[in-house]
């Protein structure tokens, strides 16, 4: 019962990575738009999101 459960985990992580991509893309024109504008709080945040999201990727890959 323990091995089912993990592989649906599993399998439901594995769902999230192209929404974590599309995320990632969307996020980088966000940091693209701010830094055209010189807008440095946006820079930041955007930075700060987009290592959340690489983190949460690398996660999921690597399982």
């Amino acid at each position: 019962m323990k091995f089912v459960l993990e592989t649906l985990r599993l399998e439901e992580e594995r769902e999230k990575l192209p929404v974590i991509k599309m995320e990632i893309d969307y996020e980088l024109l966000t940091l693209y738009d701010a830094l055209q504008e010189n807008d440095t709080v946006q820079v930041i945040k955007s930075k700060e999101r987009l290592k959340e999201l690489r983190k949460q990727f690398l996660m999921i890959k690597k399982t």
